[in-house]
């Protein structure tokens, strides 16, 4: 097993959702085969006018054939493993590369970089986790003064910082925080049923994380499977009191006995206040089950 790098850019030609599936052809194969059972992450094409860099990280659970495409395959993410980075950590820190590599022997961005699927080593897998998903409780404090490239500190690694990282990644609490730290800087701390932005006497925002798709029925913690809501539309959203349609329309369903105060808190759009970048808008996939579990269409 290694940790790997799988690149996707938003709109692709290939049929991923990061969340739940990356496409690839079989040239990538024996590589992304050596990734079942551990982590990659996520990076964004250097190419790209305002790249994310590097966004997110997953387990691969397993590698099978495309069964639409020949010569394809998908990497099958983990159930509860996907984990948005906030911030997105930016191809190049202080001057230097983060995934140090890809560089040749000259120091220079050699060919690897190119590849779509590639392995990372574990130094460069510990320096894009502490980046992107900053947490004194669980990771290790700083990126150099921990992650030195040198071979010694290469081979004490995986006993060292890797553990640590990996044992943070499958914490709830810690994933609770990094959940809620990226649907409240997607939506600007703001309630997308509501529009209210309300911070209380501690300044702390009163909306909530929720979940499109909870994750004991298998939701990722994904930006595309969160909503900022307020307490009250936090709870009408998770006991199907109101829903939202693919276009974003807010849906009240038709066992609410009191149409009138649901309709009180909805914002006067009618509409789901969506986040400013298109890449966390929320994903129809997860809209959809959350609207066939609470039987909208019934």
């Amino acid at each position: 097993m290694t940790f790997g790098v799988f690149m996707h850019k938003d709109e692709s030609i290939y049929d991923d959702i990061p969340e739940v599936r990356y496409q690839f052809p079989k040239i990538y194969l024996s590589r992304a085969q050596q990734m079942i059972g551990d982590w990659i992450v996520y990076r964004e094409p250097v190419k790209i006018p305002q790249s994310k860099g590097f966004f997110a990280v997953a387990k691969v659970e397993d590698i099978v054939p495309d069964p639409d495409k020949a010569d394809h395959y998908h990497a099958i993410i983990e159930r509860g493993s996907y984990l948005p980075f906030e911030p997105t950590v930016p191809h190049i820190v202080n001057g230097e590369q983060v995934e140090r590599g890809v560089l040749n022997e000259e120091g220079k961005v050699s060919g690897r970089a190119q590849a779509a699927v590639r392995p990372l080593s574990p130094s460069d897998f510990a320096r894009i986790i502490s980046l992107g998903l900053p947490d004194e409780d669980f990771l290790p404090r700083s990126d150099d003064e921990v992650v030195e490239d040198n071979r010694v500190r290469e081979q004490q690694m995986p006993f060292e910082i890797e553990r640590p990282i990996v044992q943070s990644l499958v914490s709830k609490p810690f994933r609770d925080r990094a959940f809620r730290r990226a649907v409240m800087h997607a939506y600007d701390g703001r309630c997308a049923v509501t529009g209210f932005k309300l911070v209380n006497g501690g300044g702390r925002l009163e909306a909530q994380a929720a979940h499109i798709r909870p994750v004991e029925h298998g939701g990722p913690d994904s930006v595309r499977n969160g909503l900022a809501l307020s307490g009250t539309a936090h709870w009408m959203f998770d006991r199907g009191l109101i829903g939202v349609s693919d276009d974003l329309d807010i849906i009240i369903h038709r066992k609410v006995n009191d149409r009138e105060s649901v309709e009180a808190v909805i914002n006067p759009t009618r509409r789901l206040k969506e986040p400013e970048l298109p890449s966390h808008r929320p994903h129809p996939e997860f809209l959809r089950w959350h609207r066939e579990f609470h039987r909208f269409d019934a």
